[in-house]
């Protein structure tokens, strides 16, 4: 009976150990997040599932080529992943599906996408970012509804970067998607 009282004891030692761990990281550090839809093809596909960190962007502001999920503005309940274009201050110009960026101090950066599986080569639109806000769009452009549908992220609707692909198992790695594009 006394072995009984142990285990059960140990039992439910470690279930609020785990509690007290488990919770706080779920909810201030990493968070699953579930791919739907097309939009990010061929990144992403859907039903992947990906770790989404929470905290790098305290320490380290959003960078372009990142993916990040966020909250939709204009519907909070609704998350969406993307890829960050431009950055704070700049302007993107984007001509027949060709996305160029112009910088705050003038200089224009031809950005290099080969995770793009399409242009949209229909779209044409000049976007100036204000301070905060950032131009999003997905990789599968005909496609996707991004900033240049529903216009520039607040800084404070990005949940954060997706740090891991676990599933599926064939495509499991760290900083999936990342790309290195020019930051000046």
């Amino acid at each position: 009976m006394k072995f009984l009282g142990g285990a059960l004891r140990e039992t439910l030692t470690f279930l609020i150990l785990a509690v007290i761990i488990v919770v706080p990281i779920r909810l201030f550090v990493a968070q699953p997040f579930v791919v739907e839809g097309e939009s990010m093809h061929p990144t992403f596909e859907n039903t992947d599932y990906l770790v989404v960190d929470e905290l790098i962007y305290h320490f380290e502001a959003p960078k372009r080529g990142e993916v990040i999920v966020f909250r939709l503005p204009g519907d909070p309940n609704k998350f969406l992943i993307k890829r960050i274009v431009g950055l704070p201050g700049e302007t993107v110009r984007i001509n027949e599906g060709v996305v160029s960026i112009i910088t705050p101090a003038g200089a224009t950066l031809k950005l290099s996408e080969p995770y793009v599986v399409a242009e949209d080569a229909t779209y044409t639109n000049d976007t100036t970012l204000g301070a905060g806000q950032y131009f999003v769009m997905g990789d599968n452009r005909p496609v996707s509804s991004d900033s240049r549908s529903w216009g520039t992220l607040p800084r404070e609707n990005i949940i954060g970067r997706v740090d891991v692909r676990l599933f599926p198992l064939s495509s499991i790695g760290l900083l999936p998607g990342i790309s290195h594009q020019p930051q000046q």
